[in-house]
């Protein structure tokens, strides 16, 4: 498939322009895209959408059926927009056969994989076993699956439609509503509020309660990886995207307010990877060449961290991922080394005279920064990894994730040769993360794994009181856990039931309504 890109597909990027009306002219100044906004009643045709058969009244309230309204979470948690492992036209690499994607949910808590043959939710609750929660047949060559958090709303686009989106509840089996554009799709975004169509040079921006379409950013930059991150927090429901496709501008659009926020030149290259943390006010990047990662402020486009991936090589970063807490962030790329940063700034301790001549050297070696090229003595200020992996492969696309399962840390790893890696992080000390499990992408059994003995799955670790929390299973994180948030889905020019739309519930989990529509 097209998303390159670190393996990953992702939605176009485009160039933002005003919120009100077609044609409006550039929002703020911050971006050249010409930005058609729809509003509640666009016309989706015009919007370069077509959206299935069907009454639309009744398609409505089937989706609005699918979520029973209980209480939203709170705030903070929100999601990051991170990259799915799409290889679709990428039959080279070794073990991805039957696979073409791999995707986490907005809170890393379930694992979806779609094949030649269909496609599978697995839950990722336990480290020893990948437990299969769905598996669909009915639809071939899914190269596009995104769930709505742990609900059982799904976004689907297969090989044999590219320019198809469709919108099932996949607990009950039934086709929402679907939904043709004008080109391929090369990604899509959910969260509670909006939900992202990515083209190559367009982004569709549909309102999650009803499906239609509220604004389109057309004449984006060419952007053939559909690269893109949501943030999935209701209160900070950004877009970005690429801003350019010769050096690293990012956009940074409101999808509430439907309007450019701003513009972040956070690369000399051209973006290879984004994504948000939990909350939506840290937005990550890296670019093509891939040694530097960057973390910003959102909206403001402050630099907050910078780390340094590495100096002696570039490389192609295939995922950026936070943890729910926003406390690490991780970068993989094809490579067999995956780095975990810590986001902690240091507190500067009160200057004291050095007694020793090492000490005077060292003091004397970082005055001297200030007379070096600026290069280097970005060099002397960039972070390094606070941990790592040494993944047992090199040169394979990749999806990473950070989270917390049974109480524990984890670093997640689903990569085109067909397994899922699952890490354990010492979050108190860092270093070499310790490989506790592989399990089959497709989810069949194999022969026991010979990586660890089934008893030192839990084994301690480096920090003593990290090691006794992991042997007892007690770990819980210093920060507490965010919930993330799940999305509405916006289809193009879709009509809506009134009472409907106000009792629709998107964070029931276990929900079974009845489904009153059938598409064909």
């Amino acid at each position: 498939m097209r998303g390159e890109g670190r393996g990953l597909r992702w939605p176009a990027g485009g160039r933002a322009a005003g919120a009100d009306g077609a044609g409006a002219a550039q929002a703020r100044g911050l971006s050249a895209a010409r930005s058609v906004n729809k509003g509640a009643g666009g016309d989706e045709e015009a919007a370069g959408a077509r959206r299935g058969p069907g009454p639309p009244g009744l398609r409505c309230a089937a989706l609005l059926e699918a979520f029973p309204n209980p209480p939203l979470p709170p705030p903070d948690g929100g999601g990051e927009g991170r990259p799915a492992m799409n290889l679709a036209g990428q039959s080279g690499d070794a073990g991805s056969g039957h696979l073409l994607f791999a995707n986490f949910n907005q809170d890393n808590t379930s694992l979806a994989v779609g094949s030649k043959s269909g496609y599978k939710f697995f839950s990722l609750s336990s480290v020893d076993k990948l437990e299969q929660i769905y598996e669909c047949t009915d639809t071939e060559d899914v190269c596009i699956v995104e769930r709505l958090f742990s609900s059982s709303l799904v976004a689907i686009v297969s090989l044999k439609a590219p320019r198809k989106l469709k919108v099932c509840h996949f607990k009950k089996g039934t086709e929402i509503c679907n939904y043709s554009y004008s080109n391929t799709i090369l990604a899509v975004k959910l969260n509670r509020q909006r939900l992202i169509v990515c083209l190559e040079e367009s982004l569709y921006i549909h309102n999650i309660r009803d499906m239609k379409v509220l604004h389109t950013i057309r004449e984006t930059p060419p952007n053939p990886a559909g690269l893109c991150a949501l943030s999935i927090n209701n209160d900070n429901c950004y877009l970005a995207y690429p801003g350019s496709a010769t050096i690293g501008e990012v956009q940074v659009f409101d999808t509430i307010n439907l309007r450019a926020a701003n513009m972040i030149p956070a690369h000399d290259s051209p973006l290879a990877a984004l994504a948000f943390d939990a909350s939506g006010t840290k937005l990550a990047t890296a670019s093509e060449k891939g040694t530097v990662i960057r973390v910003f402020s959102i909206p403001e486009g402050q630099k907050l961290f910078e780390f340094r991936r590495g100096v002696k090589r570039c490389v192609s970063i295939c995922s950026l991922a936070f943890s729910m807490d926003g406390m690490f962030l991780s970068a993989s790329s094809n490579t067999e080394t995956v780095h975990i940063f810590k986001l902690e700034t240091v507190k500067e301790k009160p200057q004291e005279e050095p007694t020793t001549w090492t000490g005077y050297f060292g003091k004397v070696l970082m005055a001297s920064t200030s007379y070096l090229p600026s290069q280097v003595t970005e060099m002397f200020n960039q972070g390094r990894a606070f941990a790592t992996v040494r993944l047992p492969f090199c040169g394979h696309k990749n999806i990473c994730a950070l989270a917390t399962i049974q109480k524990i840390p984890r670093l997640l790893v689903g990569a085109a040769d067909g397994y899922l890696y699952m890490y354990n992080l010492d979050p108190q000390e860092g270093g070499e993360c310790t490989l506790m499990k592989q399990h089959k992408l497709d989810g069949s059994m194999e022969p026991a794994n010979e990586i660890l003995e089934s008893a030192s799955h839990d084994r301690p670790l480096v920090a003593q009181t990290y090691s006794a929390a992991v042997t007892k299973g007690t770990y819980v994180p210093s920060s507490p856990t965010r919930h993330a948030y799940t999305d509405d889905l916006g289809a193009v020019g879709g009509a809506c039931l009134e009472d409907e739309t106000n009792s629709l519930r998107l964070d029931e989990d276990s929900e079974h309504p009845p489904m009153i529509l059938r598409t064909d």
